[in-house]
């Protein structure tokens, strides 16, 4: 894909869509091509302006409300999706494992104090795998034959990855014990490449009936606020096998695989990247821009750019802002993205900020 010139007349706002994080709505400029191709550059370490990961006007989510981990995790997009109601429920996921939506957090969690069992030399005893293939495969490709819009990207979302599958059976302090504990590591090994497995399958059905996927997002908490849950040991010798599995599955299908960790990860990255993602966006507690500059050649990372007060700052400081980062992070021979945690702060993405940012990584990234 050639990455043009830029053009001024490219600033012109075609549309403005509304943000799900609750902001300003979100800007889409005349692009020298759809969001769909846009996002897909980016995820080529190639890209033609700067995107956020996961939102905006490239992405559309595809997590349909048959499987049931999207509705126990309250984070159904499909052609039942109804702002407001769908995504406030929760319920049992694909393991039988009831999850409770909570307002205040806006997320499903499992209930602690009530595990499945306590060791995972146990698995085999509690555990049933779903049958997926009694899912209602063909009735939803019927249903979902709107839903999806070819000038965006698709991005499906699978839960409850790897170390989140051991709390939701065995509750956090049972399911941290059982990565460091050597009597229980064969046991753990076994039921992740059982479960690395059953995602195989899964998004090989998800192809077979929604081609249109582009991107598999596998959410798998590894932090908290102040430092990760388990030793990078641990992750190696426990989870990145059988994320490789999948990320290499995924790659093989020619789609992209973005990795969502929340927490305090950095000691992580390695791993991370060994693992086979292509996209990782950091949590704030995450010095996102040392990640960069030291893994930004390996994986492409979302950076939180510099945070301004925008009660003293004049439109012309906004710009200035968002061009210095431009030059720092939007480098033609190792691209980035800009975190999607700075959608959360209105006072960067600005109007001026968003403007001048898509300009300075437009002319920045047709560099090359």
């Amino acid at each position: 894909m050639t990455n043009p010139a830029f053009d001024d007349k490219e600033l012109k706002v075609t549309q403005e869509i509304p943000d799900m994080m609750g902001g300003e709505p979100i800007p889409v400029f005349d692009t020298p091509v759809t969001g769909k191709e846009g996002a897909l550059a980016t995820y080529k370490k190639a890209p033609i302006w700067q995107i956020i990961l996961g939102v905006g006007s490239e992405f559309q989510m595809f997590n349909p409300n048959f499987v049931p981990d999207n509705v126990a995790r309250a984070f159904v997009f499909d052609h039942s999706f109804v702002p407001g109601i769908s995504n406030l429920c929760g319920g049992k996921d694909m393991f039988g494992i009831n999850w409770l939506f909570e307002k205040e957090a806006g997320g499903s969690m499992v209930v602690p104090g009530n595990p499945m069992f306590t060791d995972m030399n146990d698995w085999k005893k509690h555990v049933v795998f779903p049958d997926i293939d009694s899912w209602d495969w063909e009735g939803e490709k019927e249903k979902n034959k709107g839903y999806f819009e070819s000038d965006k990207l698709v991005e499906t979302w699978i839960f409850t990855g790897f170390y989140e599958r051991l709390i939701s059976f065995m509750d956090f302090e049972n399911a941290a014990m059982a990565l460091i504990d050597e009597d229980q590591e064969a046991a753990v090994k076994e039921f992740f490449d059982r479960l690395s497995d059953l995602y195989v399958r899964l998004i090989d059905k998800y192809l077979d009936y929604f081609p249109q996927i582009d991107v598999f997002y596998v959410h798998d908490d590894w932090g908290a606020q102040k430092d990760t849950f388990f030793s990078p040991s641990a992750a190696k010798n426990l989870l990145v096998p059988y994320m490789r599995k999948v990320t290499d599955f995924i790659h093989s299908k020619g789609r992209f695989a973005e990795f969502h960790s929340c927490g305090m990860n950095e000691k992580q990255i390695q791993n991370i990247i060994d693992a086979g993602w292509d996209a990782w966006t950091p949590q704030t507690m995450n010095d996102t821009q040392k990640l960069y500059k030291e893994f930004g050649d390996q994986i492409v990372l979302g950076v939180m750019p510099d945070l301004f007060d925008i009660n003293t700052t004049t439109e012309e400081e906004q710009r200035e802002y968002a061009r210095a980062f431009a030059n720092q992070f939007c480098k033609p021979e190792k691209p980035s993205a800009l975190s999607v945690y700075a959608q959360f702060n209105e006072e960067i993405l600005t109007k001026a900020y968003r403007e001048e940012l898509y300009k300075q990584s437009r002319i920045n990234y047709a560099a090359k």
